[in-house]
């Protein structure tokens, strides 16, 4: 059996086929324009595995629609990219292809990969944050995503301004929430470079550490989850890690005992490959429960 996996990102798509045992055996990737463009992209990649498909897990931008009663299920909705508001995603794979999809976000299916074969193997509640271009968050406890009326936007949630940063924010709708503070633009509109281009040392990463400790309290107090994951990006910064457990530290000020901080803020264990082994996981569970 062979199942398929579409990591439908803002910037590029990534679409990959995988056994049962989730391992990745072709991975595809081609940049987000129109969709009809894409979506031709992404047809012709399952096209040539159409015979042996079982299902395809999707995780995309968002926002996205995810009440399965609703008339717009699977749907990208107000997205801030014009061409793929009010877009329907699943219906056209359906048209293409007659077989399960599983339809999720993109950092629920990272989280997903994470509690299925990475950090979160085990574990009942799972947290992960994804910091990049935007800042999402995605959480599952005992296997199910949490949600409700739709999925959870953590990446929007306020945070403390750090003292010493006069940056206004770079978020549209929020101004000065995580995003707007910590996503890679805010670092690069914040100091006028490239957050890859700063030294180690620069004053950016410990106001980024910073935003990143409130984040990871306010998750703490909130959910209480066995671990809290930061993929994405920024978090390549080595020296970022290790920053972010101590300020955490400081914040949570021995309120409530976590896990070891080692063991409770981490970074994927599977890296890059977080999104594409989760949406595998979530096509082959959506296709033994169809």
């Amino acid at each position: 059996m062979i199942y398929g996996s579409i990591e439908a990102g803002g910037t590029k798509f990534v679409c990959a086929i995988g056994n049962d045992e989730l391992e990745i055996l072709e991975r595809v990737s081609f940049p987000t324009t129109t969709p009809d463009e894409t979506m031709k992209a992404v047809v012709d990649f399952f096209n040539q595995h159409k015979e042996g498909l079982e299902s395809i897990g999707v995780g995309s931008f968002g926002p996205i629609d995810l009440q399965r009663e609703s008339p717009t299920y699977g749907y990208i909705t107000s997205t801030p990219k014009i061409a793929w508001q009010n877009f329907d995603f699943v219906g056209t794979l359906k048209k293409h292809f007659a077989i399960p999809v599983a339809w999720t976000t993109d950092v629920n299916a990272a989280c997903y990969g994470e509690y299925v074969s990475g950090h979160g193997k085990g574990l009942s509640s799972v947290v992960y944050y994804t910091v990049g271009t935007g800042i999402g968050g995605g959480a599952l406890q005992n296997g199910t995503f949490v949600e409700g009326f739709s999925h959870p936007e953590m990446g929007h949630m306020l945070v403390r301004r750090y003292p010493e940063d006069s940056f206004s924010g770079n978020c549209p709708f929020h101004q000065d929430c995580l995003e707007g503070m910590a996503a890679g633009p805010a670092i690069e509109k914040r100091t006028g470079t490239k957050g890859q281009d700063l030294s180690e040392d620069n004053l950016a990463w410990e106001i980024e550490a910073d935003y990143l400790a409130q984040c990871a309290y306010n998750t703490t107090l909130m959910l209480s989850p066995d671990i809290i994951i930061f993929g994405g990006g920024v978090m390549k910064q080595a020296q970022l890690k290790k920053k972010v457990q101590e300020k955490f530290s400081e914040l949570i000020n021995g309120y409530v005992v976590t896990p070891e901080i080692t063991e409770y803020i981490v970074t994927p264990k599977l890296a890059d490959n977080a999104g594409t082994i989760g949406c595998l996981a979530l096509a082959k569970q959506v296709k033994v429960n169809s």
